[in-house]
């Protein structure tokens, strides 16, 4: 099952599916916090009677969290609660965090369909939706400005997380299977896995990725999004090749080549006489990840991981970085004092 945290976003898509195979689930999310927090505001898990996905930073204040979602399935009901991450949690943190609990089953879920900002009270008694709320939701309405989670005077303010960017990993040798492993995981990426054969691929398919296999490979990446991420890590220099020229035809947001130095300076020479400029062929990246951690399968991996998570964070800067408003809270309301969002 996907994560329930999908890069500070309201993942409906996780939440629908633990629904379907649950029943009634509680949903988590860090609403606030004053000083340090374990996670960043937006940040949340899944709870249901016999598990759990996602995660709101672990440790006693997730077990103690979880305690409370479990016993909420029975009860019903919404909570918001201040937790102050100190030794009453054996914690040294020493801030204080606002976590929202509230409880979905299929017609709650039903209900948030076509929704791109879901906005709600944490408190049946909070009234009307704010008029600081409704500029939130005008802007995402008519400007794209999507807002970035928050608790504004009572109500909880979340975008729904929208498809992951797509990652196409060309080859399923020992450093795509160490890519894979560690890259699935990660909120914000859909994954396409590419190889020749279907031998090729581990018998046990990470959640999330797709496989597809074709006999001659190069020919996919004509049908590639142009807005996709790329990871060349094959068994043939001849395919990495191929691949390099038709994706530097096609158009990438960005695409990384493994190799050593001297192998992408033959490939430099090999594409500009295939009539690619310079600028263009210095789009492409390699080698991929930090050199400095070594040429183990899983380091490469490791290093390739804090590459793409660094790309990913500056586009999502860049998007939300205009739409962070400083919100006045009313005295008195239920994230008084909760607004602070250090760390994240």
């Amino acid at each position: 099952m996907p994560s329930a945290g999908c890069g500070a976003m309201f993942d409906l898509t996780a939440l629908q599916g633990a629904v379907a195979a649950h029943g009634q689930v509680a949903r988590l999310v860090i609403a606030g916090h004053d000083g340090s927090s374990p996670r960043e505001v937006g940040a949340a898990m899944l709870v249901w009677a016999s598990g759990e996905s996602g995660t709101i930073g672990g440790g006693a204040l997730e077990f103690e969290a979880v305690a409370r979602a479990r016993s909420l399935l029975v009860a019903g009901g919404t909570r918001l609660d201040r937790i102050a991450l100190g030794p009453a949690l054996g914690q040294c943190c020493g801030g204080r965090i606002s976590l929202l609990t509230e409880i979905y089953d299929t017609a709650t879920v039903a209900a948030l369909q076509g929704q791109e900002v879901i906005a709600r009270p944490v408190a049946s008694s909070l009234g009307e939706m704010p008029l600081a709320v409704r500029r939130l939701l005008s802007g995402a309405r008519g400007k794209g400005l999507m807002p970035v989670p928050q608790l504004v005077q009572g109500w909880m303010v979340e975008p729904v997380a929208q498809p992951g960017r797509p990652l196409w990993i060309w080859g399923a040798g020992h450093v795509g299977r160490a890519l894979v492993s560690v890259l699935a995981p990660l909120p914000g990426l859909q994954i396409t896995w590419i190889d020749t054969a279907p031998a090729r691929f581990p018998e046990n398919m990470p959640a999330g990725v797709a496989p597809v296999w074709a006999g001659a490979p190069e020919g996919l990446a004509d049908h590639a999004p142009a807005g996709a991420w790329h990871l060349i890590v094959t068994y043939s220099h001849a395919l990495d090749l191929e691949l390099c020229h038709r994706l530097l035809r096609r158009g990438f947001d960005w695409a990384g080549l493994i190799g050593s130095a001297t192998k992408w300076a033959r490939f430099r020479s090999r594409l500009a006489g295939l009539g690619h400029a310079p600028s263009e062929i210095g789009r492409i990246v390699c080698p991929i990840g930090t050199p400095a951690l070594g040429k183990h399968p899983q380091a490469i991996a490791v290093g390739v991981a804090a590459q793409l998570l660094n790309n990913q964070h500056k586009s999502e800067t860049e998007i939300t970085g205009v739409n962070r408003e400083t919100t006045t809270f009313a005295a008195g309301g239920p994230d008084e004092g909760l607004s602070g969002r250090g760390g994240e």
